[in-house]
């Protein structure tokens, strides 16, 4: 019998595979097949190290990190308020988020696979970053999903590839410690918690660099392509299925 130790080991596995690939979709895959054999809350509690670190590493291998931060530092203080602020008034990724989870990697899925980037004015950086910040917040506390919105704004930026890939570990990396302080404040990451999540990093950094080693062989938009539909089934799933 397959235990849920080795269930999760290789969710993070894949997970990490994914993200060595196409440089994102860790936590999206994660708490998706996560969020099939366990509470989303408890699939998030797990998540944090391992994102944590691998977005700090992709963080620090891009080429212009000062700038970026001078320049989504609206953005990323979105994310924090809209994070606590979410928290405040109760939206968690509780047993009853499962649709919410399946809604938001069904939309994710849909965008990725328009593979549509419009390009944002200068000129509406600067109201629109706090906005899609702190729905990304929100979103991140109700889900245990960093992407939405953030990851169609970045990409509507025009960033260099570069670029793109360091403001997303950015981004990530804010997402990811945000959710880490609600936990901890509401109880739900505990030295335990800290245990678990520690445990999966090493899958998950496996998983990574076996993408990395295949994104360097195999054309990463076919492979683009069929982790967005397989998203969009997953997401599918879990949005009409009944509640957890």
């Amino acid at each position: 019998m397959v235990t849920l130790a080795a269930v999760v080991a290789l969710v993070f596995v894949v997970a990490g595979f994914v993200k060595g690939v196409i440089g994102l979709g860790l936590p999206t895959v994660a708490v998706g097949l996560l969020g099939l054999v366990m509470s989303p809350v408890q699939a998030v509690t797990l998540l944090v190290v391992p994102s944590l670190v691998t977005n700090l590493w992709q963080l620090a291998a891009g080429p212009a990190l000062m700038p970026l931060v001078q320049r989504l530092w609206p953005m990323l203080l979105g994310i924090c308020a809209g994070t606590a602020g979410a928290a405040a008034v109760g939206l968690h990724a509780a047993s009853g988020s499962g649709p919410l989870l399946g809604a938001a990697l069904v939309a994710y899925a849909l965008f990725g696979l328009a593979n549509k980037s419009p390009a944002l004015p200068a000129r509406a950086e600067m109201w629109l970053a706090p906005l899609a910040g702190a729905a990304t917040g929100a979103v991140t506390v109700a889900t245990g999903v960093f992407v939405l919105p953030a990851v169609p704004y970045l990409q509507a930026l025009q960033l260099g590839k570069d670029e793109l890939v360091q403001a997303l570990g950015l981004s990530f990396s804010v997402s990811t410690l945000a959710i880490a302080i609600v936990l901890a404040g509401d109880g739900g990451f505990h030295v335990s918690g800290v245990v678990a999540s520690l445990l999966t990093l090493a899958p998950a950094l496996a998983g990574m660099m076996l993408g990395q080693w295949v994104r360097a062989r195999v054309p990463a938009p076919i492979f683009r392509r069929c982790f967005f539909i397989a998203l969009f089934l997953l997401g599918a799933h879990l949005a009409l299925r009944p509640a957890f």
